[in-house]
């Protein structure tokens, strides 16, 4: 049975810094490309970043977060990290880990596994 636990969401000031983790179990985690998802009220679930599968030699982000967030993945711990630095109010979201085997396209679009969210609230 696959896993995926994100931790690490709260309340923060716009400015600050936080750090997401997903821990997963249950699946080949060196096989899937892992990623990022969120959604605020009212609003559809929209990709946030993703990382390749092995080495991770593949990143992308959504152009919202590009230069502020940093996805990392570390294949011992099965687990994936999503940096997050200068918050601003609107990345107030539950955020989702993802996992995918198929591929980039897939993996960005309609990721197979989704773990439960994290609520990252921030506060102007």
């Amino acid at each position: 049975q696959v896993q995926m636990v994100e931790s690490g969401g709260g309340m923060v000031q716009a400015g600050d810094s936080l750090t997401l983790s997903c821990n997963t179990s249950g699946l080949t985690f060196i096989a899937y490309a892992m990623g990022w998802f969120r959604q605020a009220p009212g609003q559809e679930r929209e990709f946030v970043a993703l990382i390749s599968r092995n080495s991770g030699s593949t990143i992308q982000y959504a152009d919202s977060v590009k230069g502020r967030f940093t996805i990392t993945r570390d294949n011992a711990q099965r687990a994936v990290y999503l940096q997050m630095k200068n918050v601003k109010p609107e990345d107030t979201a539950v955020y989702y880990c993802t996992a995918d085997a198929r591929g980039i396209v897939e993996a960005r679009t309609q990721p197979f596994y989704w773990g439960q969210g994290t609520q990252v609230t921030v506060s102007s």
